[in-house]
Protein backbone atom coordinates (compact mmCIF):
# COMPACT_ATOMS: atom_id res chain seq x y z
CA UNK A 1 0.00 0.00 0.00
CA UNK A 2 1.23 3.49 -0.83
CA UNK A 3 0.30 6.51 1.32
CA UNK A 4 0.58 10.11 0.19
CA UNK A 5 2.08 12.22 2.96
CA UNK A 6 0.94 15.85 2.59
CA UNK A 7 4.51 17.02 3.33
CA UNK A 8 6.79 14.35 1.79
CA UNK A 9 4.74 12.90 -1.06
CA UNK A 10 3.89 9.27 -1.77
CA UNK A 11 5.70 6.66 0.33
CA UNK A 12 5.41 2.99 1.29
CA UNK A 13 2.98 2.24 4.14
CA UNK A 14 5.81 0.85 6.29
CA UNK A 15 7.02 4.43 6.94
CA UNK A 16 3.75 5.28 8.72
CA UNK A 17 1.99 4.47 11.99
CA UNK A 18 -1.77 4.01 12.20
CA UNK A 19 -3.22 6.37 14.79
CA UNK A 20 -6.85 5.35 15.01
CA UNK A 21 -10.30 6.32 13.85
CA UNK A 22 -10.50 10.01 12.91
CA UNK A 23 -14.30 10.04 13.14
CA UNK A 24 -14.60 9.27 16.88
CA UNK A 25 -15.57 12.18 19.13
CA UNK A 26 -13.32 12.55 22.15
CA UNK A 27 -15.11 13.28 25.46
CA UNK A 28 -14.68 16.79 26.85
CA UNK A 29 -11.77 17.31 29.26
CA UNK A 30 -12.82 17.60 32.85
CA UNK A 31 -15.90 15.42 32.53
CA UNK A 32 -16.31 12.74 35.14
CA UNK A 33 -18.08 10.42 32.74
CA UNK A 34 -15.86 7.35 33.07
CA UNK A 35 -18.06 5.27 30.76
CA UNK A 36 -17.58 7.80 27.94
CA UNK A 37 -13.79 7.71 28.40
CA UNK A 38 -13.78 3.92 28.61
CA UNK A 39 -15.78 3.65 25.40
CA UNK A 40 -13.55 6.19 23.62
CA UNK A 41 -10.31 4.34 24.45
CA UNK A 42 -11.33 0.69 24.46
CA UNK A 43 -14.30 0.17 22.11
CA UNK A 44 -13.61 0.17 18.40
CA UNK A 45 -15.64 -0.33 15.26
CA UNK A 46 -14.19 -2.43 12.48
CA UNK A 47 -15.67 -0.78 9.38
CA UNK A 48 -15.50 -2.32 5.93
CA UNK A 49 -15.29 0.24 3.15
CA UNK A 50 -14.45 3.96 3.10
CA UNK A 51 -13.08 5.24 6.39
CA UNK A 52 -11.14 8.26 7.71
CA UNK A 53 -8.11 7.51 9.89
CA UNK A 54 -5.20 9.26 11.62
CA UNK A 55 -1.70 8.34 10.41
CA UNK A 56 1.77 9.58 11.39
CA UNK A 57 4.75 9.64 9.04
CA UNK A 58 7.22 8.26 11.61
CA UNK A 59 10.12 7.65 9.21
CA UNK A 60 9.77 11.01 7.51
CA UNK A 61 8.45 14.38 8.64
CA UNK A 62 6.76 12.87 11.76
CA UNK A 63 3.57 14.86 11.04
CA UNK A 64 0.08 13.54 11.84
CA UNK A 65 -2.64 13.75 9.19
CA UNK A 66 -6.01 12.31 8.25
CA UNK A 67 -6.17 9.69 5.51
CA UNK A 68 -9.24 8.48 3.64
CA UNK A 69 -8.80 4.75 3.08
CA UNK A 70 -11.03 1.94 1.89
CA UNK A 71 -10.51 -0.79 4.48
CA UNK A 72 -11.79 -3.49 2.10
CA UNK A 73 -9.26 -2.75 -0.66
CA UNK A 74 -6.56 -0.74 1.23
CA UNK A 75 -6.88 1.96 -1.42
CA UNK A 76 -5.74 5.26 0.10
CA UNK A 77 -7.62 8.04 -1.63
CA UNK A 78 -5.99 10.99 -0.02
CA UNK A 79 -4.09 12.46 2.87
CA UNK A 80 -3.53 15.94 3.99
CA UNK A 81 -5.78 17.30 6.68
Amino acid sequence: MRIKCPHCGERDWSEFRYGGDATKQRPQHGTGDLKAWHDYYFLFDNPKGPHTEYWQHVLGCRQWFKLARNTATNEATGGGE
